[in-house]
């Protein structure tokens, strides 16, 4: 079935598909709601906040005038795992590492730039994703399709795509995820609907993301 949707001078087509059999757990995973994460406000700069690589590793030193911080030195793979444990500590709802989730957010820009998509469609992107990461929404099964059918929407939300950059952006993203293009397309709906057809969204919600995208440049 194909729904036409209009927001503002935008229309959606999207294609809803069955979601029993082998994808179940995919679909079944993004209907589901987490009160933990539903319960709390979206804030942009959680998961890339600077304090989460630096876990147990980090001292203050106060002063009579002045604070400083001291990071000691510590190998890659240690932090890596301190900062994954902590970060499942503080957010036991979330089935995947904060490694993974930053992982996964890399390949949804760097296929964007080799999309020439703008930055502003990228942190987007990042919104919608972090929002399904945040509600304990996406595990090791439906990450990938999450991150595709959320560039896929930001693109077409905030891009004047043409059908044939539409084709180009779906071929890309079967690429680079290694998922069906079929699945896609209904997983595409789905994220819609975990969203709750909240695809414009409030400038503090994606600026954060476009500053950190623009100096990184």
């Amino acid at each position: 079935m194909q729904l036409k949707l209009f927001l503002g001078n935008v229309k959606l087509y999207i294609t809803q598909q069955e979601t029993s059999g082998v994808h179940g757990d995919r679909w079944s995973s993004l209907r589901s709601r987490s009160e933990a994460g539903e319960a709390a406000e979206y804030d942009p700069n959680l998961l890339d906040d600077p304090q989460w690589p630096c876990g147990k590793h980090k001292r203050v030193l106060i002063f009579a005038s002045y604070m400083t911080t001291v990071i000691e030195y510590v190998k890659p793979s240690d932090l890596k795992k301190d900062m994954n444990e902590t970060f499942r500590e503080k957010f036991p709802h979330i089935k995947l590492t904060l490694s993974k989730i930053r992982s996964l957010k890399r390949e949804m820009r760097n296929l964007s730039e080799e999309c020439n998509l703008e930055p502003v469609t990228v942190s987007m992107a990042y919104v919608y994703f972090e929002k399904l990461v945040l509600q304990g929404k996406l595990n090791k099964q439906n990450r990938k399709l999450c991150a595709g059918a959320c560039v896929l929407l930001a693109a077409k939300i905030s891009s004047d795509l043409r059908k044939h950059e539409v084709k180009h952006l779906i071929d890309k993203l079967e690429e680079r995820f290694r998922f069906n293009r079929r699945d896609l397309i209904g997983f595409e709906f789905t994220v819609l609907v975990a969203l709750e057809l909240a695809l414009y969204l409030p400038e503090n919600q994606v600026l954060p993301h476009y500053r950190r995208l623009t100096q990184q440049s």
